[in-house]
C-alpha cells in the first residue's frame, strides 16, 4: 500500500462528510487534502482510542517528532510521507501541524471549559488551523479568504460539539462552557446522565445559533474572486449546516442520539453545491 492509498483508506473509512468534498478536487489537491485529513485523524485517534493518558502523551510526542522529521526531509509514517510533496506547493507549515497536535494535547489536559473563550481557543487548534491549511490546498489569492477559512473551521467544530454532546459525555467530556451551563440552569450531571429538560433545549438552541453565526461570518468573509477555488470548503459547509438544521428539527436530542446524513444525501448536497458555486 502506498502512502497515498493509506491516506485514502483512512479518509474513506472514517465516514466523514469531508470525504465527499474531496471527490471534486484536482488530483494533486485531492491527494494533499486527503493526507492532511489523515494526519488529523491519526492524532485525534491517539486521544480517542488510547485509554491511558500517559501513553497518549507519548504517542503525541512521537507525532511531534515525526512532524520534525517531515520538515527535515525524512518522514517515516505513511501520512507524513504523503504530506511531504504538498508542503511547498500548498504552504503547509511545521507550526500549523504542531498547532493541531496542541489541540489534541488539550483534550488530555482538560475535559471541561470554564467559558467560551477557552473553548474557542481549543476549537481554533483542532479545527480553525485545519481550515487555514485547507484553504491553502484549495487555493486562494485574497488574504481575506483566511478569515473565511478560520471561521468555517470553528463553525464545523461547534457543530461537532453540538452533535456529539452525548457521545462526549460518555467519555466524561463536556465541551459546553461551564458558565453557559450555569446561565441556562443545566447541571453538568444532567448532561453526564442524559437527562433532557426545557433548559437543556434552550442551551442547545443557543449553541446552534452561535455556530450558525460562525457559518454566516465565514460566508461574509469569503472574497468573490476565491469562491470557485474554495468550492470544496463550501461543500463541507453545506453538509455540516444541514446536519445542524437536522439536529434542531429533531429537538436537540443529542444526549441519546447522533444525527447523521446518509451517504447518498451527502453526495447529493455535494453535487448540488459544486454546480451552484
Amino acid at each position: 500500500m502506498t502512502p497515498d492509498e493509506y491516506c485514502k483508506d483512512k479518509a474513506a473509512s472514517s465516514g466523514s462528510s469531508f470525504y465527499y468534498s474531496f471527490l471534486f478536487l484536482a488530483p494533486e489537491r485531492r491527494r494533499a487534502i486527503t493526507a492532511l485529513y489523515a494526519f488529523c485523524r491519526e492524532v485525534d485517534d491517539v486521544v480517542d482510542e488510547t485509554e491511558d493518558a500517559q501513553i497518549a502523551r507519548t504517542k503525541l510526542a512521537w507525532w511531534r517528532n515525526e512532524v520534525g522529521n517531515l520538515f527535515a526531509g525524512k518522514p517515516q509514517h505513511p501520512v507524513t510521507r504523503a504530506l511531504e510533496p504538498a508542503i511547498l506547493p500548498f504552504g503547509i507549515t511545521e507550526m500549523r501541524l504542531n498547532e493541531i497536535i496542541d489541540g489534541m494535547q488539550m483534550d488530555l489536559d482538560q475535559s471541561r471549559y470554564l467559558d467560551f473563550k477557552g473553548l474557542e481557543r481549543y476549537c481554533y487548534h483542532v479545527a480553525g488551523v485545519v481550515g487555514l491549511l485547507a484553504a491553502g490546498i484549495f487555493g486562494y489569492r485574497d488574504p481575506g479568504t483566511l478569515d473565511y477559512a478560520r471561521n468555517l473551521g470553528l463553525a464545523f467544530q461547534f457543530t461537532n460539539i453540538i452533535r456529539d454532546v452525548g457521545e462526549d459525555a460518555r467519555r466524561n467530556r463536556v465541551y459546553l462552557p461551564m458558565d453557559e451551563l450555569k446561565r441556562f440552569e443545566v447541571p453538568a450531571s444532567d448532561i453526564l446522565n442524559a437527562r433532557y429538560s426545557e433548559n437543556f433545549t434552550r442551551l442547545m438552541r443557543f449553541q446552534a445559533e452561535r455556530a450558525e453565526g460562525y457559518y454566516a461570518a465565514a460566508m461574509a468573509a469569503l472574497p468573490a474572486g476565491d469562491r470557485r477555488d474554495q468550492r470544496a470548503g463550501l461543500i463541507m459547509a453545506a453538509i455540516y449546516r444541514t446536519v445542524l438544521e437536522e439536529i434542531g428539527a429533531e429537538g436537540y436530542k443529542v444526549l441519546t442520539q447522533r444525527t447523521s446524513l446518509t451517504p447518498m444525501r451527502k453526495l447529493w448536497i455535494a453535487v448540488r453545491t459544486w454546480l451552484r458555486t
